[in-house]
């Protein structure tokens, strides 16, 4: 920022940007102060953190409780008293299956007096067809599972077979290798399996244009654009749309990079 070398200058002169006196300044009493460069939290591996300790002893029965306690410790809070049973199963019960308890599962539980009651309900739940409907439910979202299907008419498409997959995956507690392997390439599989070729219509969720007088090759480029974003939204936890278009200054991804992983979409449709 203060180089006289204009190949150095910050910021680059094509910018047409300028910085004050004032911001100068105050950049550099943030170095002089020991100010730390750090890679985005996104990009940088993770690491197990010290387990806090806390003034409060016996409330805690995981480490996880040791850092919820040293949050509210530093708030100068209190822990609420535990949830009453009725309250912890309608809880488990919504966050594993989307769905409330019956009436029956209720007094189930409130009548089970065993040590491990709640445990034998959280294992039912995990057992329970309808856990892995809760568990696609976001998935199928990036997966445009819902999506139109066309530009100009939303005509049928037939991919339920492909949801049910994706549900019974959860259920039956697939690996997460075999989760992402069999979605992005499982026809490319030697030999492969028609439950292999079955996971790979996520691939033809996105909206389709079947108008006649379309230029074939640019909605091929639209088609795997989509396909190269949904694997990296998906399965990467990472937005890189504003890189097809531009670079981004401070982005960790290119547009170079970006059009590097959309030519491996593009050669597979071959």
């Amino acid at each position: 920022m203060t180089s006289d070398d204009p190949e150095m200058k910050m910021p680059p002169s094509e910018f047409n940007l300028s910085m004050t006196e004032y911001e100068v300044t105050m950049i550099a009493k943030w170095i002089d102060q020991g100010a730390e460069y750090k890679p985005h939290w996104s990009y940088v591996a993770l690491k197990m953190p010290p387990i806090p300790k806390m003034k409060k002893k016996g409330w805690q029965r995981n480490p996880i409780d040791n850092f919820v306690l040293k949050k509210l410790e530093t708030k100068g809070l209190e822990p609420n008293v535990e949830a009453n049973r009725e309250t912890m199963l309608r809880r488990t019960t919504l966050n594993l299956t989307g769905l409330p308890p019956t009436m029956d599962d209720i007094d189930d539980f409130m009548a089970d007096d065993s040590a491990n009651a709640y445990e034998k309900v959280v294992d039912r739940l995990l057992g329970f067809h309808h856990h892995g409907e809760r568990m696609a439910n976001e998935w199928l979202d990036i997966a445009r599972y819902a999506d139109f299907h066309g530009y100009s008419t939303d005509g049928a498409r037939t991919m339920w077979p492909w949801r049910d997959w994706f549900i019974d995956a959860f259920n039956t507690n697939m690996s997460y290798d075999d989760f992402i392997i069999w979605q992005v390439a499982g026809d490319k599989i030697p030999d492969a399996t028609r439950e292999q070729k079955l996971a790979t219509p996520i691939w033809r969720n996105q909206k389709l244009n079947a108008e006649g007088g379309i230029v074939l090759n640019e909605y091929l480029v639209e088609y795997a654009a989509d396909r190269a974003e949904t694997v990296s939204k998906a399965f990467l936890g990472l937005t890189m749309q504003c890189a097809k278009c531009h670079d981004h200054k401070y982005d960790q991804i290119s547009q170079k990079e970006y059009f590097q992983f959309f030519s491996i979409r593009l050669m597979s449709e071959g």
